[in-house]
């Protein structure tokens, strides 16, 4: 808004020196020159400036520019340069291009009358006034034209930047809001393959614990084993929230941890557990997804199976890693929805890592098998 301010004003300045300098026809000329001088200045104040914010004010500021600009040239031929300021300002506050090109035609004509009148109407005036002010069309058309195209060129670029910076704060957003949903996930299943299934069996064992003291039995190892499962869950509690290494991986492989899982599990529930791990050295974050998948499988043999033998097997063997486990328990029908957690857990942990799991049951047991590529990623 200032240039258009500091252009106009200074515009109207050099006008009125030139009222007094260049020719007229009278004394009585520059006066009124000066006079619609001051009108144009009143004009802008009041209605241009708010015309240059809100186009739909434009057409009383339009209408008074074009008839002051004829008027003043009419008092001297010189002050046709007024076009100068008043075809920019009418691209500026009119919005449509075929309006603005009206004014422009409208401002020429009305110039071209001011000449012929100042000067008095000859051939040669009127030569001189159309050669003029048809070469001051053309050249206003093509160049407000030309800044309009600019302009809405620029107008595009800037609708389509904050539509792009709308959609990447979108996806910001999205991204955001799945990599929380993926962290609780990740929290869960890591809850109830660590936490959840020692809380489990310190309840199995304080029920054992009950029975033998109403038995008169002793409870001792069954004390012990709750107190050893409470520091392993405590210990388990403080790795998950420092998101660190699992316990039984902390000081040595896969294989000793899964020897033991199954120790421990044997010693908890009296079901007899085989150890088998016969595998390269891998990745860390491959040895806490079969771990995972052991404790589950274990989990689900506690709770649903009855079973009085497992076994756990840890191969390899074309670029994969598996864990199997199997039982001589009850089984189950594989084929109806279950409401637990576990299985699905594990499924959705195994594929994160493009791994899968294959499950058969039968009332002489159930097998579950945990496969995932060698070296796969977190």
């Amino acid at each position: 808004m200032k240039w258009w301010d500091l252009a106009f004003g200074a515009t109207i300045a050099v006008l009125a020196v030139l009222t007094q300098i260049a020719w007229a026809p009278s004394t009585a000329s520059r006066a009124l020159a000066l006079a619609l001088l001051g009108v144009l200045v009143l004009a802008y104040v009041l209605l241009g400036r708010r015309a240059l914010l809100d186009g739909r004010r434009a057409l009383p500021f339009a209408i008074i520019l074009i008839l002051g600009s004829g008027a003043v040239t009419a008092c001297s031929p010189n002050l046709a340069i007024v076009q100068v300021i008043a075809i920019p300002l009418l691209w500026s506050v009119i919005p449509s291009i075929a309006r603005a090109v009206v004014a422009t035609i409208a401002t020429a004509v009305g110039v071209a009358i001011g000449i012929v009148v100042s000067v008095g109407v000859s051939a040669e005036a009127l030569t001189q006034a159309v050669t003029i002010q048809s070469l001051s069309v053309v050249g206003s058309i093509a160049l407000g034209l030309w800044i309009s195209r600019i302009a809405g060129l620029s107008h595009e670029r800037k609708r389509l930047l904050d539509e792009l910076t709308a959609s990447q704060n979108e996806v910001a957003a999205l991204g955001r809001d799945a990599g929380m949903l993926g962290e609780r996930e990740r929290l869960a299943r890591e809850i109830h393959d660590t936490i959840a299934q020692d809380l489990t069996g310190l309840v199995m064992l304080s029920q054992r614990a009950q029975r033998e003291l109403a038995t008169g039995a002793s409870a001792h190892e069954t004390l012990s084993l709750l107190e050893e499962s409470a520091r392993t869950a405590l210990a388990e509690t403080r790795a998950l929230v420092a998101s660190g290494t699992p316990v039984a991986l902390s000081s040595a492989g896969i294989a000793d941890a899964l020897e033991r899982l199954g120790e421990r599990f044997s010693r908890e529930t009296g079901v007899e557990v085989t150890v088998h791990a016969a595998l390269p050295p891998l990745n860390r974050d491959t040895e806490v997804v079969l771990l995972r998948c052991a404790q589950e499988g274990l989990a689900n043999i506690r709770k649903h199976a009855r079973a009085s033998s497992a076994t756990v097997d840890a191969f390899s063997g074309d670029g994969s890693v598996a864990v199997r486990i199997a039982d001589d328990g009850t089984g189950f029908d594989t084929s109806s929805p279950t409401d637990g957690f576990g299985l699905g857990g594990m499924r959705e942990r195994l594929a994160l890592v493009g791994g899968s799991l294959d499950i058969s049951s039968s009332p002489a047991g159930t097998v579950l098998i945990a496969t995932l590529p060698i070296g796969a990623p977190a």
